[in-house]
């Protein structure tokens, strides 16, 4: 049984990974589903108050996702109108069936908002690519964060490698 758990936790480390670029996945949280199953081995020894930090920083990010294209946009020179049009623009590409809405979404967004403010052309495009370097930025930090639970579930499996493959 606790090898179908470890089987089951890596497909979740790897969906982790995937749903860094991916809005369908809320990456880290996968990953950190795939701990979690990981904890359930009886295997496998593993703190709750690890389980918690990681919990709070999955959580953490999955936050700053929706938050951080935003920020890009008031960096490049965006006002409240193109904040707004980025985040109902990050929405409306989730929800939207087209490929890369999530992309194209925010930039667009940014980019209406500011024309609504009566901002000029060149201003609203400078923040449109603002809202895309912050999805940028957002989708490097959820692999990251990905990519280092992969390193604590190899290591904690490698720790755990005897009582785990012994029959």
């Amino acid at each position: 049984m606790d090898i179908i758990l470890i089987i089951v936790a890596a497909l979740f480390m790897v969906l982790g990974i995937i749903g860094s670029f991916l809005p369908v996945l809320p990456g880290p949280l996968t990953s950190w589903i795939g701990l979690l199953i990981l904890h359930l081995s009886k295997s496998v020894p593993m703190d709750k108050s690890f389980l918690i930090i990681t919990l709070i920083i999955a959580i953490l990010i999955w936050l700053l996702d929706y938050v951080i294209p935003a920020i890009g946009t008031k960096r490049f020179g965006g006002t409240k109108y193109g904040m707004i049009g980025t985040s109902i623009g990050l929405i409306v590409g989730l929800i939207a069936p087209i490929p890369f809405g999530v992309i194209i979404g925010p930039f667009a967004g940014a980019y209406l908002g500011e024309l609504l403010n009566k901002t000029d052309s060149k201003t609203a495009i400078k923040a449109a690519f603002g809202s895309f370097i912050g999805f940028l930025t957002s989708a490097f930090i959820k692999f990251i964060v990905a990519i280092i639970y992969l390193g604590l579930f190899i290591g904690i499996v490698w720790d755990s490698k005897e009582a785990l493959f012994t029959f």
